[in-house]
């Protein structure tokens, strides 16, 4: 099956962590308006709800994720623009 291309750069969440090496993992991506699960393999291990970013897909619903931190989030929580 071919790659998905529309997957690379989505983020989502694991609802299975994965195991690095040893076995992929699961991620609900939002994607096409909706949500859509897919098997997600990491270089090193992850936990379940860790935050992902897709940055390969591997065809048959298979993808490649990183750990993923909202860089949004980090300004959300330094103060910023709240009346003082």
């Amino acid at each position: 099956m071919a790659p998905d291309e529309a997957v690379i750069g989505c983020t989502g969440e694991l609802v299975i962590g994965t195991r690095g090496s040893a076995g992929p993992g699961e991620v609900l991506v939002r994607i096409r308006g909706g949500s859509e699960t897919f098997l997600a393999w990491s270089d090193e291990p992850l936990p379940h709800g860790a935050a992902v970013l897709v940055i390969e897909s591997r065809g048959s619903r298979q993808v490649d994720v990183i750990k993923w931190a909202d860089p949004l989030d980090a300004l959300a929580g330094d103060g910023a623009g709240n009346a003082g």
